[in-house]
């Protein structure tokens, strides 16, 4: 059985109430055209030009339309696009074909062999994309499929269709399709396909808008995406949805969000199978090391079973590097995992930040013990140049994670260890004044009501005396 049989029969699922008749002359008439089909069919490939006047021969005799006669011109079709490279041809049958769709055949197998038809025409056989005979393809079949009244398999259609145009980068073809499938969506009475559809178009816009780095309407149409309610989308889908999400995040700094969307992704795909989930675990575990955090993202039972997979290694190895405030290693592994890591551009985008914030916490534990350090020294310590350091120090003194000045003119900096001091001097002194001010706020009150409630109030203020002295 080849792979036009099979279809047949699994493609023949659904009942359609076909009467069918036990006259020993139709019989004969079915049996003769199904010799006459194999026999076209066996010279395909020494005689494919004797093969197509074998199959249009079936198409004539048949003498009503039935499932030889669509077969044949399927191969027919076939054989014109693919070897004969008669692609008006191919487009003048396939026409034909799709006139049987209506009764000749059942639904399953007709859909079964339009989307293999235009997987080939849209380039799936690896076969050249002539953009003007595959849009006229696909009219021809929205067109007949309107005309039979099968919304479900037009908006497929048109989905496929928006799919190719997005794989190839034709933006102006995909958002003229996609207003296509917005307007048959708002006519649809099925509310669950109707919600599971939306995703479908929002996944498709969200892709083209990251592609195109339009982040302000990606973000519209993520939000959009998670108001849809009535839908039972593929994961897949929502593994798209959710990937473009984080990458969107990712872009704003909101590393803490990017995770949470990325291991969500990462569910989707592994749940559909995906082979996109080894990508997405990587973008997880970068979002996760810029969050800061301690957990190791392979500590969940989802990221578990990867933990050890070839493609992940090189990033497991960096996450115990970055937890254990190895910089040196780090950097090392980026070094020899180009292949795996640093060629994603995606990821390499945000390598820098990756490492600048490894520098930052090694910097801190560096500096610790000392109260005096050369900028030199401190560059060497971390393979940068010294502005670099400079920078980073004067980043960690606003942000008040490290207590010091630089001296620009020795290029040194140092450390005031006294400041701690000073500045818990500081906090008890405010202490005091608040203490002070809530004693005259009782006494004043007490005075003028001139009853004890005031006395409460004196007896309740807060007693820093105590650790004022410890400071002086």
């Amino acid at each position: 059985m080849d792979d036009d049989d099979a279809d047949y029969m699994q493609g023949s699922d659904e009942d359609y109430n076909f009467d069918y008749s036990d006259d020993d002359a139709e019989e004969s008439g079915g049996i003769d055209l199904e010799n006459k089909y194999y026999k076209a069919k066996s010279k395909k490939e020494d005689t494919p030009e004797e093969a197509l006047v074998a199959f249009r021969d079936v198409v004539e005799k048949e003498e009503q339309r039935g499932e030889w006669g669509f077969k044949a011109l399927k191969q027919a079709t076939k054989l014109l696009y693919l070897v004969l490279h008669r692609p008006n041809d191919a487009l003048a049958t396939y026409t034909e074909l799709l006139t049987y769709t209506r009764s000749a055949v059942t639904r399953n197998y007709s859909e079964k062999s339009i989307n293999t038809i235009l997987d080939y025409v849209g380039g799936g056989a690896g076969e050249a994309l002539d953009m003007d005979i595959l849009e006229r393809f696909y009219q021809v079949t929205r067109d007949a499929l309107l005309e039979a009244r099968n919304e479900r398999l037009s908006a497929k259609t048109n989905l496929k269709l928006a799919k190719l145009w997005l794989d190839r980068g034709e933006f102006g073809r995909l958002e003229h399709v996609l207003r296509d499938l917005h307007r048959m969506t708002e006519e649809s009475e099925d509310q669950q396909s109707r919600g599971t559809q939306l995703l479908e178009i929002y996944a498709l816009e969200i892709q083209m808008h990251n592609a195109t780095r339009n982040f302000k309407k990606l973000k519209e149409i993520y939000n959009a995406s998670n108001e849809v309610r009535s839908a039972i989308p593929h994961p897949r889908i929502l593994g798209v949805i959710k990937e473009c999400g984080g990458k969107m995040w990712m872009g704003e700094h909101q590393w803490n969000r990017a995770s949470e969307d990325f291991f969500l992704s990462f569910h989707n795909y592994d749940e559909a199978g995906s082979p996109q989930r080894i990508q997405v675990l990587k973008y997880l575990v970068l979002a996760n090391m810029l969050t800061g955090s301690a957990v190791n993202p392979f500590d969940s039972q989802e990221t578990k079973p990867y933990k050890n997979d070839p493609q992940i290694k090189a990033m497991t190895d960096l996450v115990d590097a970055y937890q254990r405030r190895e910089v040196h290693a780090a950097e090392r592994i980026l070094h020899d995992n180009q292949a795996t890591i640093m060629n994603d551009p995606f990821i390499a985008s945000y390598i820098g930040d990756l490492l600048r914030s490894l520098r930052t916490s090694y910097l801190i534990d560096l500096i610790r013990p000392y109260t005096r350090l050369e900028l030199t020294f401190l560059a060497r310590q971390l393979n940068v140049n010294r502005d670099e350091v400079e920078e980073m120090l004067i980043d960690l003194i606003l942000e008040g994670k490290v207590e010091g000045r630089i001296d620009q003119v020795g290029m040194r900096l140092e450390l005031d260890r006294k400041q701690n001091l000073e500045k818990r001097r500081y906090e008890a002194l405010t202490k005091w004044t608040d203490a002070v001010e809530s004693i005259y706020s009782a006494v004043t009150q007490k005075a003028s009501s001139g009853g004890r409630n005031g006395e409460g109030s004196l007896m309740n203020a807060p007693d820093v005396y105590g650790s004022l002295a410890a400071f002086a």
